[in-house]
């Protein structure tokens, strides 16, 4: 049996949805799940889907009230800040002692210092962790994400923690203490957003030499530029089926995101005086490409399109 009788989520985003679908598909039938989101037709389609199993809250503070774990995923710091401290209807404006509170969000770490501490100095017995995932929306579908832990590894909320994680991905890596879960989720998705633009920009100059795009994805895995980016998300449309270039860039990780995550990674390596000389390069790149018509809203590989890939390079490689 488990130790819990009910799981609170607040963020139904393109990722958090997925992952209240996981708990709400493999939890034991006698555990709840209350959630809370700002878009009420996302409530209400999960709602309607597990009926018995999932039940919509007014606010975040009702989430709170019943559940003994709460997980939150929401886009910005603003928004984990508002979620945990609003007087009114935030986390934190009920008692959470001898509660778990899991902030999968990927924020700056000094917003998530800021109210691990808050609720250390007023709620001592709750426990708060980030827990930033990697893997994409289409990872969140399919349970495949990571999780990135702010948390060591002798931690004694880890076991319990890490059964719920193993429900909605498959790796739980606890990174040592706080915010360390974020700093390595945000040095993760500058290396990230780094390898999409330069893939992009390697596939473009191989195609205007006359190579076809699978040939040369075959190459890359074959020799020492193979990664997962190329090999899973390839930002070419129709070389790898199921990225979301393939898709018309749909359902991935928008390049909104990446630019806000990219942002913040810069930020953090200034402020710990690490020397970046494709930092700058790269934000500009995905600040220009989350304001192109083009590109906006979708997955943030796109940036291939931003910068003039050929999307229609079957026509010329039968």
């Amino acid at each position: 049996m488990a130790n819990y009788s009910a799981i609170g989520f607040i963020g139904l985003g393109a990722m958090g949805a997925p992952m209240v679908g996981h708990l709400a598909n493999k939890l034991s039938p006698d555990i709840s799940i209350h959630v809370f989101d700002v878009v009420q037709s996302i409530v209400d389609e999960l709602v309607n889907q597990f009926p018995n199993k999932i039940h919509a809250e007014k606010n975040s503070k009702e989430v709170a009230e019943k559940a003994d774990i709460v997980f939150t995923m929401v886009p910005e710091g603003s928004h984990t800040r508002s979620v945990y401290l609003d007087p009114q209807t935030g986390i934190c404006s009920t008692d959470v002692n001898n509660k778990l509170l899991i902030d999968c969000s990927t924020i700056d770490t000094a917003t998530s210092l800021y109210v691990k501490d808050y609720i250390k100095n007023n709620f001592p017995l709750a426990s708060f962790y980030d827990a930033p995932v990697s893997g994409g929306v289409l990872g969140a579908k399919k349970g495949t994400i990571a999780f990135f832990l702010g948390c060591a590894e002798d931690d004694p909320n880890l076991s319990r923690v890490t059964d719920l994680l193993n429900m909605m991905g498959k790796q739980i890596i606890p990174c040592g203490g706080p915010s360390f879960g974020l700093a390595a989720k945000l040095s993760n998705n500058y290396l990230s957003g780094t390898i999409a633009i330069a893939c992009s920009e390697a596939f473009d100059m191989g195609m205007r030499s006359g190579l076809d795009p699978r040939v040369l994805a075959r190459v890359y895995a074959a020799g020492t530029a193979q990664n997962t980016i190329c090999d899973k998300f390839c930002p070419v449309p129709g070389v790898a089926p199921e990225a979301p270039s393939s898709k018309g860039y749909k359902d991935g990780f928008r390049v909104q995101l990446m630019k806000k995550d990219f942002g913040l990674a810069v930020d953090m390596a200034k402020r710990v005086n690490t020397k970046l000389v494709l930092g700058e390069a790269g934000l500009a790149t995905y600040d220009g490409a989350s304001q192109d018509p083009r590109c906006r809203d979708l997955d943030s590989r796109v940036v291939y399109r931003y910068l003039d890939g050929n999307e229609d390079w079957a026509k010329e490689f039968k």
